[in-house]
């Protein structure tokens, strides 16, 4: 035999009636503290060290801008023209 029994309750209800602890408050605490920290690290954010991190010596020439050029022409090199064909 087999039985089925909906309950149609809220997540609330359903843990106040397995006897679970009400945990909302210290996860509004953790969620407001990622938050906070997302908006402090947002806020320390520089552009500027952020291109030099990604591209070998920014973008100051000569080291920069011919490292940022060799990477394009690599990339322009591997794609295929019209016909599919790698450009040579």
């Amino acid at each position: 035999m087999k039985v089925t029994i909906n309950i149609d309750c809220t997540p609330e209800e359903a843990r106040t009636f397995m006897g679970l602890p009400d945990v909302s408050q210290a996860q509004k605490a953790v969620v407001d503290a990622w938050q906070q920290q997302a908006l402090d690290a947002m806020e320390q954010m520089d552009p500027q060290s952020l291109m030099k991190a990604w591209m070998p010596g920014g973008l100051t020439p000569p080291s920069g801008s011919e490292a940022w050029e060799q990477f394009q022409n690599a990339f322009w090199a591997a794609m295929p023209d019209a016909v599919g064909k790698p450009k040579k």
